[in-house]
């Protein structure tokens, strides 16, 4: 069984939400909050195996939700609810350790295989949504020159690109692929190159644009 616990202020996303779950044989939500500041205490109480997180809550919101949990060393696998309005916050909640985004109209099918990709270690990404902050960050120009299509990135390199899209340092990407971090930091820079990319958080963009994420 995956445990879910589910933070989102509005009463009716929460009923609905866990109305769809009930009809599924492998989620429970195992705990709900109404705002950020309870949702970090039920959290770090219920040790779930993904959250669902509302972006915009009172007292504390979902970045802050992530920040916190995240210094802590206390963030399970955790997918953020949004609307279209909130497209601004995708890369802060990715550089914070978001594994992906979902609407709050979401479907049933699309809701337990977001949950059970993010529990199993994958991440989710809306494709509208993304559509959506590509276009808005059109007019950002590359740094350097790239092919088009890149050249391909290695199986190696597509592993550092979804830790870093999760947030993680070089630091801890070294760890979690049992090599040195100054290996990491020449995968990153051939990630960059390749990409035509100058930073991370362009990488990600461009590589959600590539279909890599």
């Amino acid at each position: 069984m995956i445990r879910v616990v589910l933070v989102d202020d509005q009463t009716l996303v929460r009923q609905g939400i866990r109305s769809l779950l009930e009809l599924a044989g492998d989620i429970a939500i195992v705990a709900e909050a109404s705002d950020g500041e309870d949702g970090v205490a039920v959290i770090t109480r219920e040790r779930p195996d993904v959250v669902l997180l509302d972006v915009r809550m009172p007292r504390k919101g979902g970045l802050d939700v992530l920040r916190e949990l995240q210094a802590a060393d206390a963030l399970p696998p955790t997918i953020l609810l949004t609307t279209f309005d909130d497209d601004d916050a995708l890369l802060e909640g990715v550089k914070w350790g978001a594994r992906g985004y979902l609407l709050k109209d979401v479907s049933l099918e699309r809701l337990t295989d977001a949950i059970r990709a993010v529990a199993a270690g994958g991440s989710v990404i809306r494709p509208a949504i993304t559509e959506r902050v590509l276009r808005g960050l059109e007019h950002v120009a590359r740094d350097f020159d790239a092919l088009s299509p890149p050249d391909a990135l290695t199986k190696r390199e597509l592993e550092v690109l979804r830790l870093m899209a999760g947030g993680y340092s070089n630091r801890e990407i070294a760890e979690a692929l049992g090599t040195a971090e100054g290996t990491v930091k020449n995968h990153t820079s051939s990630i960059l190159s390749k990409l035509g990319v100058r930073d991370r958080t362009r990488a990600v963009l461009r590589a959600l644009e590539l279909g890599y994420l």
